[in-house]
């Protein structure tokens, strides 16, 4: 078990992956490829699902091929709704094995399998299964951003969407949450619902770095601007909110908020779905901890960044970057997820 947050660099030897080089594509070359992948995507009977945080080129071609542009829940759960008999899954890996979860007969391709996510690999099985047992007496909450090993022994999977709205009810039934792996998102549900709450110590490398002096000091230069806050951020970044939320809930204020400047503390992932949805209104990254090399994530998830254009075309060609989950433990995994797709239903 952690008992102390230390890097991951640090605590299991994991390397942070660099933001990739620019591909250097012309318009021309770029269009090429958009129109080549188009035409795999309808000749293996695939649709592209793509997170709020990955490249807009992205974002942009699931959006023009009648795929999903969403969070990590509704990415899945379009993937299952969807006729196509293959899902590609651009985002981490935890997302590639719900998709998989929750569509167990398709087959799930992501442009690159070697994408995960801090908060997965802060939250080793073997660690998580010794804490579960040390406090059994306690109901096993997961965030999303897990493994299916972790998620197969939890009682409830949540999002940032509906995590204050499920430990509430918990709560209200008189049951003690072991929450994992975000302590920030857990601290934050343990004060708006004061639940009885033990929090595994993991931490997001993008939110964790937003910095509320930061923040203030970008405010005397926007002083009407509208501070919206992932709850992934630490407790000073969130205390200086004017919303706090999920991405849906994050972009639904920037679009329903009569303001003409925004400052976002998540992934400026985001910002091509603000844009397009809120055109005439500006967006400002919030400050993180430093710039450049002093920098773990500089406002962008490393591992998203690994998703190219290049690599969905890659894996529709080669069908190569196959996500697998052993039946036993997808089966088990899958009631914790039902759990919370019936709850949010």
């Amino acid at each position: 078990m952690l008992t102390k947050w230390q890097t991951l660099e640090n605590v299991m030897n994991i390397t942070i992956p660099q933001h990739p080089a620019p591909h250097g594509l012309s318009s021309s070359e770029k269009a090429a490829l958009v129109t080549r992948i188009k035409i795999l995507l309808e000749q293996h009977n695939a649709t592209l699902v793509a997170h709020y945080y990955t490249d807009p080129d992205l974002q942009a071609l699931a959006d023009e091929t009648g795929g999903c542009v969403a969070d990590s829940l509704e990415m899945a759960r379009f993937g299952a709704m969807s006729s196509a008999q293959r899902i590609v899954v651009a985002g981490v890996r935890f997302m590639g094995e719900t998709a998989k979860i929750l569509s167990p007969d398709k087959t799930v391709l992501m442009p690159t399998l070697e994408a995960t996510c801090s908060l997965d690999l802060g939250c080793p099985i073997d660690a998580f299964e010794a804490f579960c047992d040390e406090h059994s007496d306690r109901t096993v909450v997961v965030y999303a951003n897990t493994s299916a090993a972790v998620k197969a022994r939890a009682d409830w999977v949540v999002t940032s969407s509906i995590a204050l709205d499920v430990v509430e009810h918990l709560s209200d039934q008189g049951e003690k949450i072991l929450w994992a792996p975000d302590r920030y998102l857990g601290a934050y549900v343990q004060q708006q619902t004061g639940a009885d709450m033990l929090l595994w110590d993991g931490a997001c490398v993008v939110h964790e770095e937003f910095k509320a002096r930061g923040i203030a000091d970008l405010l005397k230069v926007y002083p009407d601007a509208v501070v919206l806050v992932h709850p992934e951020s630490p407790e000073s970044v969130v205390a200086m909110a004017d919303v706090v939320g999920s991405t849906s809930q994050l972009i639904k204020a920037a679009v329903e908020i009569d303001a003409e400047t925004f400052i976002v503390a998540t992934d400026r992932g985001i910002f091509y779905k603000m844009q397009q949805q809120a055109p005439d209104k500006r967006f400002l990254e919030a400050p993180t901890a430093g710039s450049g090399a002093t920098c773990k994530s500089c406002a962008h998830c490393p591992w998203m960044a690994m998703n190219s254009l290049e690599q969905v075309e890659h894996a529709l060609l080669m069908q190569d970057q196959e996500i697998l989950v052993p039946v036993e433990l997808a089966a088990k995994a899958l009631v914790p997820l039902q759990r919370m797709l019936n709850f949010k239903a």
